[in-house]
């Protein structure tokens, strides 16, 4: 796969991986002397992330294209411009329907998994502060309007999408580097308040002594100079150093073979200067920095080799770079420790970012625990309901069971809500006026009974 010998290096690893496909030219040097193993040809190199959101929609990409002849002949002979103008995009209608198929596969699910996304951040904000232009700005890398099928279009916003992000990355890490930096000495600081004063000054004493610890280490030499490469070429190459050749150099570290020193390619040779500052087994020693000042030196090494501009050295401007005057002289690297990483100020605005915040996150922290409180109310006002109803339902159970066996259902004192035939009290009727044992009718008034021994005139 061997976009990257055609393309810029920020532009793609969309170039990246298709170009380092195509055969690689044999180098002329004796590697017999390297210690180790070298690259094997045609041993598969794995690519590095982007650090793009879209990494892997691009890498299943460029999987597919590979495996179209057609469009990887198109490829050899495309130049920068025709594959960032959308020139090589067109070319996309020519290839086979098995690989079209498989594209729009893939950009169906690319546009399920940006969908749901964006649902779960929807619902995490409930409604509040959305930045819709940012969730739509998600789609810049595919035609969104067109879900199902992979077109032309596609393959130029993924192409244009992955050079502006790409250019912008190193500067973005920049960034969070440095707001990392502020946070680390934020939290140091508000530690240091919880502290009584001699507590304080032990706590500082130790900061200070761990700093000149970290900043004791041996000279670091400057990236890309002669001492530097040398260094590599003795150390990590096991080569004589009084033999020393740039040529040969180059090609030794040319590790995918395609006559070009990525950043990667670029990064590996400083790892003996890194060394010499970080270990990841030193306290005072941050991890975190030490990529800094890898990607430091990078980034010194292609503002001074890299003529173009594309982000890749060739052997002829690296060549050419080591007949400068600045190659041959001995100055070291200034490392981050020499360096004032963030102002006060700009400290002080940092802290009151965190602060605000802070405040909108309390203030969501307390809505939240308000609806915690009203959903436990409605809870237990449902679960007092729920045992309510449980308890009639099981009086009725009772008194239904006792009507099937013949009980008459008690009242609410526990009494006979009636009588069986038969079993009245005595006296707990009038009874009937002619003598009989049945009650009166209601409203009937019992006549005083008749003496028969009295004679009326």
């Amino acid at each position: 796969m061997k976009w990257l010998s055609v393309l810029p290096q920020q532009c793609l690893l969309l170039m990246t991986c298709l170009l380092m496909a195509l055969e690689a030219v044999p180098i002329d040097i004796d590697k017999t002397k390297v210690k180790g193993e070298g690259h094997v040809e045609g041993e598969k190199v794995e690519n590095p992330d982007t650090g793009l959101y879209y990494d892997e929609y691009l890498r299943q990409v460029i999987d597919v294209l590979e495996t179209d002849k057609h469009f990887r002949e198109k490829l050899q002979t495309a130049d920068i411009e025709e594959i960032k103008s959308g020139k090589l995009s067109r070319e996309l209608d020519l290839v086979s329907h098995h690989v079209r198929t498989r594209l729009d596969e893939l950009k169906r699910q690319e546009v399920a998994r940006l969908r749901m996304l964006i649902k779960a951040k929807m619902d995490s904000v409930q409604d509040t502060g959305i930045d819709h232009q940012a969730l739509l700005k998600q789609f810049e890398h595919l035609n969104h309007q067109n879900p199902d099928k992979f077109e032309p279009k596609d393959l130029d916003m993924l192409i244009k999408a992955a050079t502006s992000d790409l250019e912008n990355y190193d500067k973005t890490r920049h960034e969070e580097f440095k707001k990392y930096e502020m946070m680390k000495e934020h939290e140091r600081r508000e530690y240091l308040k919880t502290l009584d004063e001699e507590k304080r000054k032990r706590e500082e004493s130790k900061f200070e002594e761990m700093k000149k610890k970290h900043g004791d280490h041996p000279k670091v030499h400057h990236p890309g100079s002669k001492d530097q490469l040398k260094e590599v070429w003795e150390e990590a190459d096991g080569l004589d150093p009084n033999e020393f050749d740039p040529k040969t150099f180059f090609k030794l570290h040319d590790v995918n073979n395609d006559g070009f020193l990525d950043e990667q390619e670029l990064e590996a040779l400083f790892t003996k200067e890194l060394e010499k500052v970080y270990d990841p087994k030193n306290e005072e020693d941050d991890m975190v920095e030490m990529e800094e000042e890898r990607l430091r030196m990078r980034e010194h090494v292609m503002n001074e080799v890299d003529i173009n501009k594309d982000r890749l050295v060739t052997l002829e401007e690296f060549l050419r770079a080591t007949e400068k005057k600045e190659f041959l002289e001995p100055d070291s690297w200034e490392t981050l420790d020499q360096q004032q990483l963030f102002t006060e100020d700009e400290l002080k605005e940092f802290e009151n970012h965190i602060s605000q915040q802070e405040d909108e996150l309390r203030k969501k922290a307390e809505e939240l625990q308000k609806q915690k409180e009203e959903l436990q109310r409605q809870h237990d006002q449902l679960q007092a309901q729920k045992q309510e109803l449980q308890q009639v339902h099981v009086v009725k159970q009772m008194e239904q069971k006792k009507l099937q066996q013949g009980n008459p259902p008690a009242g609410p004192g526990g009494e006979l809500k009636f009588q069986p035939p038969g079993e009245h009290k005595v006296g707990d009727a009038p009874k009937h006026p002619v003598g009989g044992d049945q009650p009166l009718p209601p409203g009937h008034v019992q006549e005083p009974a008749v003496r028969t021994d009295q004679v009326h005139p």
